[in-house]
C-alpha cells in the first residue's frame, strides 16, 4: 500500500513489495528479478544477467550493503541516473554522494535502501524530487534486495526512472 509524505516541498511516497508498477522498465525489472527469485525471497548478484537487462542498463544502479546497513556504497550507476544527479557517484556511500542535499536526505535515501535489506523486501520510492533542489524532477524507483546466502540482503538491485527528454529538455533551456 503506497504511502505519501506531503509538505509544501515534499511529494514523495513509498510502497513495500508493489505488485503494480506502471512504468514499462520498473516493470520489466521487476518481473526478471521476480523470475531470477523464483519461490526464495530474493535471487543473488549472480543469478543477474547485465546481458538480459541491457536496454535497461542506463537506469540500474548496484549497490553493496555494507554492514548492519549503517550504508550502502554505489558499485554500478546507469548513464540516465548519473545525469539526473550531475555526477557518477560510483564508488561512494548513500552518505557521501547525498551529503550535499542534506542530513533530511540523507536519511531518507538511507531509510528505502534499510526497508529494503533488512526486510528482504522490493520497495518503490516515486514522486515529486523538488526537495533535492530545484533542478530534480518527478521520480519512479523501486529497489530489489540480492543476497548470497538466501537469507541476508548483501546487494541491492535499483532501477531510477524519470522523464528524460523532459529533465534534458529543460536543463538544456536553462543553460
Amino acid at each position: 500500500m503506497p504511502y505519501t509524505a506531503s509538505t509544501s516541498r515534499l511529494r514523495a511516497g513509498t510502497e513495500i513489495d508493489p505488485q503494480r508498477l506502471d512504468h514499462p522498465v520498473l516493470s520489466a525489472v521487476k518481473a526478471y528479478w521476480d523470475e531470477r527469485r523464483g519461490t526464495r525471497l530474493m535471487p543473488s548478484r549472480a543469478e543477474i544477467d547485465p546481458v538480459a537487462l541491457k536496454e535497461h542498463l542506463g537506469w540500474i544502479l548496484m549497490l553493496d550493503v555494507l554492514e548492519d546497513c549503517s550504508d550502502f556504497r554505489f558499485r554500478l550507476i546507469g548513464t540516465k541516473v548519473t545525469h539526473y544527479f550531475f555526477t557518477d557517484a560510483t564508488g561512494q556511500t548513500i552518505t557521501e554522494a547525498f551529503d550535499r542535499f542534506g542530513p533530511a536526505a540523507v536519511n531518507g535515501v538511507l531509510a528505502v535502501h534499510r526497508k529494503t535489506a533488512r526486510d528482504c523486501v522490493p520497495v518503490r520510492a516515486f514522486g515529486d524530487a523538488g526537495w533535492l533542489g530545484q533542478r530534480y524532477y518527478e521520480f519512479d524507483a523501486i529497489y530489489l534486495p540480492l543476497s548470497d546466502d538466501g537469507v541476508t540482503a548483501n546487494k541491492i538491485l535499483s532501477v531510477f526512472t524519470f522523464d528524460h527528454k523532459r529533465v534534458a529538455a529543460k536543463r538544456d533551456s536553462a543553460l
